[in-house]
């Protein structure tokens, strides 16, 4: 079948919606997208199914959702554009991650049963369900016991945010849940798994968020595990132990999912991928030093290189993770457009909102516009953007956020500048993990819903950073990722065609000397109150969250 005549389809599924994008192969043009908002959101101060309230920092969600999502968008798609099934050759997905579904043997996952509705823990657990802290905790201690095993791999610390410390939460406060529990499984690779009618699991999810080391001989021991908790080891049962690479096909649609998808079961379903890494090749990232920034809701940081280091505090670091023969690491930021959202919804003035009103703009639009007539540091304050705890380089999701300097003249537009500051200050500190550890970033791309809404926070960041900000034009960078992994599962691309997809850049943020000078004073200060509050009394904001746990209201 000529490339002129082809498409695949990318599905992203994101925290609170999944999006799809129907792609043209010979020139790469997106023909048509779609949107569908999951039916229960976000679950994260009560169950739907009961009404019983959640555990501080648990955030779940229905995994039937996404299929009835994945339906409707990849529908939407093929029926409005118009293109004849048949031309449809791939079909690619990315979802956020670690996100994991508990399923039986049948990968039916344990909420679609009534037994197990009213169970918190029999639910899909979101990448930002950080209730596992403390189980990530003892996993570290144990760890660094036995000499650090698989720490160094991963910036020096697991995150709660991962498989291991989700599943020994599950064993230790929901038992028979844990063991009527066949499968945990990422939800990329159960969507996957599902349409094509049997178990598949990605090699790149295993690696970043299941502590799956190839090079090493594959998960932590069970002696190790046992050592957590007695029996702890059975976990190995429930996880993957083959694997698909990137780009990998997984198989074709079965003939209930083509029906249900308006496709034809010739279709090629790729591997699953983390939503960020599907982003990198969809951003034309397709080589060494570029530095592929992934901004929505929290902020994922990729780059890949021929040589193995391991930065401080990244998440990850996987050979073959995102690009075939080269190394892949992670970073990132726990808390970026829901910092500025919950901002913007809480703690904004009745000024603000009728100049909105006035203005017929929105109360983001109003922020932007005051918070850039201020000179950098003009709020006087200093901002900790751990609202959802620290991914990078602290790994530490039992921090929370700090305002430094508030007066009675502080508003809150000065507030929003500093938040936006604070973010910035945090991909710094990210690049020169990076730097420290000898992996070079000669480019740096931005992609993610943020770019577009905070043209001021992209030149802070160029400022902040000293480096250019590229901004991708293109508004579905990780669907369109997902796409071209379909396309490359289905033989119609290869790598390196694939990457040779450049999504063009819409704008180039530089960085102005002065400001990038008056920065790098303002980023001492940050850094003295980064390492207090971060390092050295680390505890204090963890008795806050156990204050707050412990409290009856």
């Amino acid at each position: 079948m000529a490339e002129s005549s082809t498409y695949a389809i990318g599905v992203d599924f994101g925290t609170e919606s999944a999006r799809s994008v129907l792609v043209r192969l010979a020139d790469r043009a997106e023909i048509e997208t779609a949107t569908h908002l999951y039916e229960h959101g976000v679950m994260t101060e009560t169950l739907a199914a009961s009404g019983e309230k959640l555990a501080p920092n648990t955030a779940l969600q229905d995994p039937d959702d996404y299929l009835v999502a994945l339906e409707k968008v990849v529908r939407a798609v093929v029926d409005r554009s118009g293109v004849d099934p048949e031309q449809i050759v791939g079909l690619g997905v990315d979802t956020t991650a670690c996100t994991i579904v508990l399923t039986d043997d049948d990968l039916v996952p344990l909420p679609r049963s009534p037994r197990w509705k009213k169970h918190p823990l029999a639910y899909a657990r979101l990448w930002k369900h950080h209730a596992a802290q403390s189980h990530a905790e003892e996993i570290n201690r144990a760890a660094e016991a036995e000499g650090g095993l698989f720490l160094p791999q991963y910036g020096g610390r697991l995150s709660s945010e991962w498989v291991l410390p989700k599943a020994l939460q599950t064993l230790r406060d929901d038992r028979e849940v844990y063991d009527a529990t066949s499968r945990i499984i990422e939800q990329e690779d159960w969507i996957v798994s599902t349409l094509v009618g049997t178990e598949v699991r990605g090699a790149s999810v295993a690696g970043f968020k299941g502590n799956y080391r190839e090079e090493a001989g594959g998960y932590p021991s069970p002696e190790f595990l046992n050592s957590l908790e007695p029996g702890f080891a059975g976990v190995l049962d429930k996880l993957g132990h083959e694997f698909l690479t990137p780009g990998e096909s997984a198989g074709t649609l079965t003939s209930e999912w083509a029906t249900r998808l308006g496709l034809d079961t010739h279709v090629t379903v790729a591997a699953g991928n983390i939503d960020a890494h599907a982003a990198f090749l969809g951003a034309g990232a397709a080589q060494p030093g570029t530095m592929v920034a992934v901004m929505g809701t929290s902020v994922c940081n990729l780059v890949v290189s021929k040589e193995h280091r391991t930065p401080r505090g990244i998440q990850g670091v996987v050979k073959n993770g995102i690009l075939p023969n080269h190394w892949a690491y992670e970073a990132g930021q726990a808390g970026f457009g829901d910092t500025f959202g919950w901002f913007a919804r809480n703690m904004t003035s009745a000024d603000i909102a009728d100049l909105a009103s006035i203005s017929a703009t929105s109360t983001f639009e109003v922020l932007e516009s005051k918070a850039k007539a201020l000179q950098p540091g003009g709020s006087g304050l200093i901002v900790l953007d751990w609202m959802n705890g620290n991914r990078s380089t602290l790994i530490d999701s039992n921090l929370s956020g700090a305002i430094v300097g508030l007066t009675l003249d502080t508003r809150d537009y000065h507030i929003y500048r500093a938040l936006l500051e604070g973010a910035a200050f945090g991909q710094r500190i990210i690049l020169e993990a990076f730097e420290e550890a000898e992996v070079p970033i000669d480019r740096f791309i931005v992609c993610g819903g943020i770019p577009a809404k905070s043209p001021l926070l992209m030149q802070i960041l160029a400022d902040v950073i000293g480096m250019p900000v590229e901004v991708s034009s293109s508004a579905n960078t990780s669907a369109l990722g997902a796409a071209l992994h379909g396309a490359i599962a289905a033989g119609e691309l290869t790598w390196e065609s694939a990457g040779k997809a450049e999504s063009a850049i819409a704008t180039v943020y530089r960085p102005n000397p002065t400001a990038h000078e008056a920065y790098n004073e303002i980023y001492t200060h940050y850094r003295a109150i980064h390492d207090t509050f971060g390092i050295d009394q680390r505890s204090l904001m963890h008795s806050l969250r156990e204050i707050q746990a412990n409290s009856t209201h």
